[in-house]
């Protein structure tokens, strides 16, 4: 699919009244992602991780844009110990239908889950969701990529948890205060590739 045929889903959204969302998973990993920071000179500053933990936080965003193109909403939840399957994107969203009440264009990526037996079921029992594919190797299409780009590189970095729901609680802080800036997440629309008009 070609930028053409994401312009034409985009007019379809306008057309049928929709919310307009881009949705993605991801993972927040116990190791911290290690950023250059200041210290007092002298104080070198120390990371202290538990070692060999392979525990993690799966999460799920969607960041939606309102049917009338002038409201930015970030959506998210957290999943202590889990791997992002099918059955809770469904879950997840069947509860983003019930909160933004309006036919949904989701724009996502070709994870298998997306494309499988039960995905295929939910979308075709739910005619007010209308999914779209990104192309192929293409994350920077996503906006979504960048609200996770950002939580791992400025709030989350440096940050070493002994305990996975420790972080948990940390990074679910930082996703309610990324709620609330609305002008960050229109950035986060306006730096991907895919021209988007805001009133």
């Amino acid at each position: 699919m070609g930028e053409r045929a994401l312009a034409a889903d985009k007019k379809n959204a306008t057309r049928l009244r929709a919310a307009l969302v881009f949705l993605d998973e991801a993972s927040f990993l116990m190791a911290p992602l290690v950023r250059r920071s200041w210290s007092p000179l002298g104080q070198t500053p120390r990371l202290i991780q538990r070692t060999r933990s392979h525990q993690k936080v799966g999460v799920i965003a969607a960041l939606c844009v309102s049917r009338r193109r002038d409201r930015v909403r970030l959506f998210f939840r957290l999943y202590p110990h889990t791997n992002i399957t099918a059955a809770i994107l469904v879950a997840f969203l069947r509860e983003l239908a019930r909160t933004l009440k309006a036919p949904i264009v989701l724009v996502w990526d070709r994870l298998p889950a997306h494309r499988g037996k039960l995905m295929a079921a939910y979308v075709k029992e739910n005619r007010h969701l209308h999914c779209v594919l990104l192309p192929p190797y293409a994350p920077e299409l996503n906006p979504v990529e960048y609200v996770f780009g950002h939580l791992k590189m400025n709030p989350l970095a440096n940050l070493a948890c002994t305990e996975v729901l420790a972080l948990t609680d940390i990074a679910r802080h930082h996703g309610r205060s990324l709620q609330r800036r609305e002008a960050l997440l229109r950035a986060f629309l306006d730096h991907s590739p895919l021209a988007l008009r805001f009133r």
